[in-house]
């Protein structure tokens, strides 16, 4: 299917002629509402304050702040004038920041007060606080020039992890926004009178494509959320009458851990909990929808799919352990070679489309790699089904999901050998009921010196966001490896599940 718009400025500007005094944009921590045509005056509002800047069609403008109305609102800012978004993980510590700008090239940094300590004494470029758009922009004009855009222009870059080395900057264009956004309305059925809650941080493509561009596209209303709170959250769903929300597995399993206070708490507004990022136990999601009466839709996706690649069914139709069908890219199962692979075989999960990510900024070397023979390469072993449904098996990547983040061990391996007393370390992830799985770290001690546990685990929060650190840590004499040197991560697993 082409597609009608021709950038995300072109449909906001349309949406905004549509519906105009209609409300699209919540923001919970403090009840402001935009209208959808107070929005794109809003938007334009900030995009003229960019241009105040000097930035122009094709500079990044990174953006760190909280879950807020403001982080969408320099979202669409950017968009409007062709400037590339740049969203920084907020969890990030101080030096992690300060290579993300660095090597995206940033022009600007858009951030919220809280965080002035965080990049304090770090190389960045001018800094605009961020913590009010009315402050900050209220005083530029609500009229913006025209600008030259169209699906193939960038419209955001977002770092992520790699199995090897530092994170890629993956560039996603206003094609690939309005692909998936389109993709996933038509999918799940969303139209005007849906309101979609945004928990998931604006940080990851989550919570700016399935709950943000797919409000706009459908017609709909966002409310985007500081965080997610289990205490707080069917307050919320009852208040803004929700119909559907982005989680991960870990929300779900932190909702039924309080199912007792909300067992009676049945709305029928509320159709559709999107989950995706880690498969949902099947014993959770069953769980789920009996104590609360809302399906459990999973999904399956990367960045570089500008989020969702597949969905279940939004009906019964849907299969519990399947990451589901796709939704408007194509899918298919190769072998090393690069072949396509019959139903029910193990192999690398494909991707092609519209949504599928253009690059890697100034990395051509994983461009290459990653869209060897056309096909967008994931990394994640998989299988269809016969009866066309997708399942994620394991990952060729060593990929760590804890509650929804990702994490590559690599980088705690390379910190963890930069300690004085470490020989010699790996770290995997194991099972853990809360957040999916957990970071383990196993570490061989350099000969005649000590440190222990909790030293390891406080050195690696000094560098890293608290969410990469060990939480546990196991001393070995020495780190099992196969022939080849290869490690044996199997052998670390059983080593855990024994100590």
């Amino acid at each position: 299917m082409s597609e009608p718009f021709t950038s995300v400025r072109e449909l906001l500007e349309s949406r905004s002629s549509e519906y105009d005094e209609k409300v699209f944009l919540i923001s919970e921590a403090d009840s402001r509402e935009w209208s959808y045509a107070a929005f794109n005056k809003a938007v334009n509002r900030t995009a003229n304050l960019l241009l105040s800047h000097g930035i122009r069609k094709g500079d990044v403008v990174s953006l760190l702040m909280p879950n807020s109305a403001e982080y969408i609102i320099a979202y669409f800012a950017c968009w409007k004038i062709g400037a590339l978004a740049g969203p920084v993980n907020s969890l990030l510590k101080s030096e992690e920041i300060e290579w993300v700008i660095g090597n995206s090239e940033a022009m600007l940094l858009l951030l919220n007060s809280e965080y002035s300590d965080t990049v304090a004494r770090i190389e960045k470029p001018p800094v605009v606080v961020f913590d009010s758009a009315e402050a900050a922009a209220g005083g530029f004009s609500s009229e913006i020039a025209e600008t030259e855009l169209d699906n193939d222009d960038e419209a955001i870059i977002i770092y992520t992890s790699g199995t090897t080395g530092k994170p890629k900057g993956c560039l996603l264009t206003h094609g690939n926004l309005l692909a998936n956004a389109r993709q996933i309305t038509g999918w799940m059925g969303f139209g005007p009178d849906d309101r979609l809650l945004t928990l998931m941080p604006l940080f990851h493509m989550n919570a700016v494509s399935v709950t943000t561009m797919t409000a706009l596209y459908a017609g709909g209303m966002t409310i985007v959320s500081p965080k997610f709170s289990a205490s707080r959250f069917w307050e919320i769903i009852e208040r803004y009458k929700v119909t559907s929300f982005g989680s991960v597995a870990t929300m779900l399993s932190m909702l039924l851990n309080r199912a007792d206070d909300t067992a009676q708490r049945r709305f029928e507004h509320l159709k559709f909990a999107m989950c995706g990022s880690a498969p949902v136990p099947a014993e959770v999601l069953r769980r789920f929808e009996e104590a609360f009466g809302c399906l459990v839709i999973e999904g399956y996706g990367l960045s570089e799919s500008t989020c969702r690649s597949t969905f279940n069914p939004p009906s019964e139709k849907r299969r519990p352990g399947s990451c589901g069908q796709p939704i408007g890219n194509e899918m298919a199962v190769f072998d090393a070679n690069d072949n396509a692979l019959p139903d029910n075989e193990l192999g690398e999960i494909v991707l092609r489309g519209p949504n599928i990510c253009k690059a890697y900024f100034k990395n051509p070397e994983a461009t290459a790699k990653a869209f060897a023979n056309g096909w967008f390469h994931t990394g994640d072993i998989g299988y269809r089904d016969s009866d066309g449904f997708y399942h994620i098996a394991d990952r060729k990547s060593d990929m760590i999901i804890r509650g929804g983040e990702n994490i590559y061990p690599r980088e705690i391996d390379d910190l963890l050998y930069t300690h004085p007393a470490v020989a010699a370390a790996a770290v995997i992830g194991v099972p853990d009921e809360l957040y999916g799985e957990e970071v383990a770290a196993f570490v061989v001690l350099r000969p005649g010196t000590e440190a222990d546990e909790d030293e390891l685990i406080a050195f690696c929060k000094e560098h890293l966001a608290d969410y990469k650190c060990p939480k546990t840590v196991r001393f070995l004499t020495e780190i099992p490896k196969g022939p080849t040197g290869k490690l044996l991560k199997r052998e670390l697993a059983q080593l855990f599940s024994k100590m």
